[in-house]
Parts: C-alpha cells; structure tokens; sequence
C-alpha cells in the first residue's frame, strides 16, 4: 500500500451493450414505448389548443 493513494477509486467501466443483441422481447417492448409516446404526443397537442379544464377555481361575489 502506498501512502499516495486515498480518496475515492474510480469505478470500473462496464463494457458496452452490443446494438445487434437484441430479442424479440427486446424489440417488442421498444415498438410498444415507442406507440405510447406518440399517443402521448398526440394527446399533449389535442390538449393544448383547448382552455383550461377548470375554470372555476374561486368564486368573486362581485361586490366590493
């Protein structure tokens, strides 16, 4: 042991995922993600044209 090193070690590198080394299940989990963020997009643009959902909130008598 020397006396230089202290602190904290670095952690070791894991390697690198292979892109080809995908299953089927792999795969069908990456389509299905991929529909439900478009749908979401979709939904998200649908929304946004529109005023708020509730527009009540709280009520003014109009008296002063």
């Amino acid at each position: 042991m020397s006396g230089r090193q202290g602190g904290k070690l670095k952690p070791l590198k894991k390697p690198k995922k292979v892109q080809g080394d995908e299953d089927e299940e792999d795969i069908a989990f990456k389509k299905k993600k991929m529909e439900e963020a478009k749908k979401l997009k979709e939904m998200q643009a649908k929304a946004a044209g529109k005023g708020p959902l509730l527009s009540g909130g709280i009520k003014k008598s109009g008296k002063k």
